[in-house]
């Protein structure tokens, strides 16, 4: 487990990246938006797991306008992670791969799996109906059609993902599967997409306990 540490290290290192870059440039190739009518309140606005999430620029600290809570490092990094990974223009390619497709996706597909696969069949595969209905609350979530239950999710604005739910019968046990549009391995770590794997999953699973 990284200790915290190499987090802000990861922080330290996005930002001064970020920085490298005009402002109104990333906010054209990741789809966030650029406030910047009064220069001593520019920030950037980007969307994230269905939340509004306010990027200051050039000080770089991350507020939810419609929350107090503290952004988790992890989620910051990831979000610092999007936006430069975004700088190369990458064009969604309406073509779905699974996690071990992703470059260096076999490496971290063991994480993966706890992270995501495995909580995600442990709590839809018995009630796959409820997948689209809290799929829906959560994230706004839309229709997909794979297996008995599926939904897409917009995790990020040039980040679609697909969650699949096969429910088990009396010769198969349920199963699951998250999928990702091939563009995501050249905006995206194979780590950071098992972290944002974990981070889609696990509030739907709380919810479907209840």
């Amino acid at each position: 487990m990284p200790r915290i540490d190499d987090y802000n290290q990861a922080l330290d290192l996005g930002i001064k990246t970020l920085l490298e870059t005009d402002p109104e440039f990333i906010a054209g190739v990741s789809g966030a938006e650029f406030h910047g009518e009064n220069q001593e309140n520019q920030y950037l606005c980007l969307r994230f797991l269905n939340k509004n999430i306010h990027i200051s620029w050039p000080d770089i600290n991350f507020t939810t306008p419609d929350s107090e809570t503290e952004i988790p490092i992890q989620q910051k990094i990831l979000m610092l992670h999007y936006l430069n990974g975004t700088r190369s223009g990458t064009k969604l390619s309406g073509e779905w791969i699974g996690f071990q497709e992703i470059p260096d996706g076999r490496f971290y597909l063991d994480a993966f799996t706890k992270r995501a696969k495995i909580p995600l069949i442990n709590g839809f595969g018995n009630q796959p109906e409820k997948l689209p209905k809290l799929a829906a609350m959560a994230y706004d979530a839309k229709p997909f059609d794979h297996g008995d239950q599926s939904v897409l999710i917009q995790a990020f604005p040039r980040v679609p993902l697909a969650l699949i739910i096969w429910k088990g019968d009396d010769e198969f046990p349920p199963d699951g599967n998250l999928l990702f549009d091939r563009s995501i391995s050249n905006i995206l770590s194979a780590e950071d997409v098992a972290w944002l794997s974990g981070m889609v999953v696990y509030p739907l699973v709380g919810m479907a306990k209840g």
